[in-house]
């Protein structure tokens, strides 16, 4: 499935032992692809290979990355790795839908490369229909997380000191039975599924998702983004003040290719 960048020279595939891998579901307002763009750009990530697979519509485009015209022509697929070996960070990116009754196909090979090699955890950001909140989950912050049972072990006290809310179960049968409770994330894409067989496979995985709607999705990534930052402190705050999620934001860099992420203009000609 993960095809290394040829680099010349007949050079080694990377190696992820003990990383964090970072990728997002492709789920309502693409929350998460926007989030891991900022991650991306802001990180100044290097692009290590590709996903291989027939899970996903294909897509191609020009580097949504570009910082000059030299690197403006080279051209990105619909799921490719980025790495920072300094902080022990590999990125998947998701540039496109999946298709119909692929998702647990893709779940299944995207899990075993985990395994293959050798990531420490995997971090999922997604999203989640605002609109579709129970009682419970429109109280407070409309940041969630979910973390595995082998990553609960790990990471569960440092949850607690940060005072994140955990996803709440809801009722399977509203108004006929309120006690069996289910894990349900509509308008998540893969989330759930990715989840559950994450538990099954004894991976540790964290998914940290938004309750959103759709529309111009760009304020909520990067609240995600500095969500995700408070817990892994990819950048660091330079101003501390109680703020400091405000002075944050400011320090994400906004890749290129969002100049474009409502379309072209309005063409002159129509006036």
């Amino acid at each position: 499935m993960f095809i290394p960048c040829d680099r010349g020279g007949g050079s080694a595939a990377p190696d992820f032992k003990g990383f964090t891998l970072l990728m997002p579901a492709v789920s309502v307002g693409n929350v998460g692809q926007l989030a891991i763009d900022l991650v991306i750009s802001t990180l100044d990530m290097t692009k290590v290979g590709y996903f291989y697979t027939d899970c996903l519509v294909p897509m191609v485009g020009n580097n949504p990355y570009a910082t000059a015209e030299e690197n403006s022509t080279e051209l990105s697929i619909n799921a490719e790795v980025y790495s920072l070996p300094s902080k022990k960070l590999v990125v998947l990116q998701i540039r496109s839908p999946f298709i119909k009754n692929k998702y647990r196909p893709f779940c299944e090979t995207l899990l075993s490369w985990v395994k293959s090699s050798k990531c420490a955890r995997v971090v999922l950001l997604s999203s989640s229909h605002a609109y579709q909140r129970d009682d419970e989950q429109l109280l407070g912050t409309p940041l969630r997380y979910l973390l595995t049972p082998d990553l609960e072990k790990a990471v569960g006290g440092r949850m607690q000191e940060l005072n994140w809310k955990e996803m709440e179960k809801v009722a399977a049968y509203p108004g006929i039975n309120d006690t069996d409770k289910v894990l349900h994330i509509p308008g998540g894409g893969i989330t759930k599924l990715l989840f559950t067989e994450s538990c099954s496979n004894g991976i540790q995985m964290a998914v940290l998702l938004k309750f959103c709607s759709e529309g111009d999705n760009i304020p909520d990534a990067f609240v995600l983004v500095n969500y995700l930052n408070e817990w892994l402190q990819l950048i660091k705050s330079e101003v501390s003040t109680s703020n400091s999620s405000t002075d944050l934001s400011s320090q994400w860099k906004i890749p290129s290719s969002w100049r474009l992420l409502f379309g072209n203009g309005l063409p002159p000609a129509l006036f």
